[in-house]
């Protein structure tokens, strides 16, 4: 796994200060769709509590029209309301699954913290059937609390 030698190039962008929180953000997810063979897409999502939705802020991958998703709807919704990592090994298994392509296997989302409430997530989709371990989960909550640090 290359996620020891992606932790230097993440930590680099994120204290890029000449760019915009946005730019950085879109930075990071380019960065893990271009490294990592099967993180297919990845976006990060940021919650309106107001109108409890989550919205696309930043992305790497094929363009998504899930650009708005309501709290509880598929498993970035169900995120959004569990505060709690979600691993999809088969997203046909879901019930409540939105589905962005017909190429999307596998799907993980990790919550995104800032001073202990769920303010978004990092949502990974991939080409492959069950390709995400509990490295990338670990790997993947260190991204967010790295995120978290310039919002």
């Amino acid at each position: 796994m290359p996620f020891d030698s992606l932790r230097p190039k993440v930590s680099t962008i994120l204290a890029n200060e000449n760019e915009s929180v946005d730019q950085r953000l879109t930075e990071i997810c380019e960065l893990l769709q271009a490294s990592i063979g099967y993180y297919d897409w990845v976006g990060f999502y940021f919650a309106n509590e107001e109108t409890r939705t989550l919205h696309l802020r930043a992305f790497a991958g094929e363009p998504t029209e899930h650009t708005v998703i309501p709290f509880g709807k598929g498993i970035c919704g169900q995120v959004a309301e569990s505060n709690e990592n979600f691993v999809v090994a088969d997203v046909k298994a879901q019930n409540n699954y939105i589905a962005c392509n017909m190429y999307v296997k596998a799907e993980i989302v990790i919550p995104l913290f800032k001073d202990g409430k769920n303010i978004g997530q990092i949502d990974i989709d991939s080409h492959m059937a069950d390709p995400f371990s509990s490295e990338d989960e670990r790997f993947l909550e260190w991204v967010n609390q790295e995120v978290a640090d310039i919002l």
